[in-house]
């Protein structure tokens, strides 16, 4: 069974660092073996099934191998991502270890209780989530209507909802996208194509279905 490290890099060299100690010392420590190391570059605000951690639970790990996290911050930005990947875990028979707080989510009865319950509260929370954006809307719809315009998060005065218009952003697979075409027709596959690119697969699947590559 492989042991693999999920460190969410940001541009601290000293925390990444220290992430790998506390980790190895876990691992040392609780007979973990030989531990992988997987290295995420990607922002916390993407979807984490769109990160490498999303190949690495999806994908990569298979059931009964374990995945080790520095903290529950390392996992996502917001309490929902963090519920989703463990229930995730846990469903496919993947050992999700919390190193700093010394949490282990295995194939026990209590983690299977717990993955029910992590499914509730994640279904709670994107319920709260929904509630507070409808509530949003309504309100700015509501300064619309009286005054003409509302003050969004930036400080910016804005008298319209929805994107404004102009020339969509450009993305980073959108540059490669001769490049992208041309490693298709040679029959190179998907998974591939994403290391090339450097992407984690998901993004590369959501970006081909958005320009309508099969």
């Amino acid at each position: 069974m492989a042991t693999y490290a999920y460190l969410r890099v940001s541009t601290d060299e000293q925390d990444l660092e220290s992430q790998k100690h506390g980790i190895l010392e876990y691992a040392n420590a609780h007979d973990l073996g030989k531990v992988v190391y997987v290295e995420d570059t990607a922002s916390g605000k993407l979807p984490w099934a769109e990160r490498k951690l999303g190949e690495l639970i999806n994908e990569t790990a298979a059931a009964g191998d374990t995945v080790v996290f520095a903290e529950f911050s390392r996992i996502g930005r917001s309490t929902l991502q963090v519920l989703e990947v463990l229930k995730q875990g846990v469903e496919l028979g993947i050992q999700i270890h919390i190193a700093k707080d010394k949490i282990v989510m295995d194939d026990s009865i209590q983690s299977t209780i717990y993955a029910t319950v992590l499914g509730l509260a994640a279904e709670i929370e994107r319920n709260f989530i929904a509630l507070r954006t409808k509530e949003s809307i309504a309100k700015r719809k509501l300064l619309l209507k009286e005054q003409g315009y509302f003050i969004n998060a930036k400080g910016e005065k804005v008298t319209s909802l929805g994107r404004p218009r102009g020339k969509a952003s450009v993305t980073k697979l959108d540059k490669r996208e001769k490049e992208i075409r041309d490693y298709l027709k040679k029959g190179v596959s998907k998974r591939s194509i994403a290391r090339i690119v450097e992407c984690a697969p998901n993004t590369l699947y959501s970006w081909l279905k958005r320009k309508g590559v099969k």
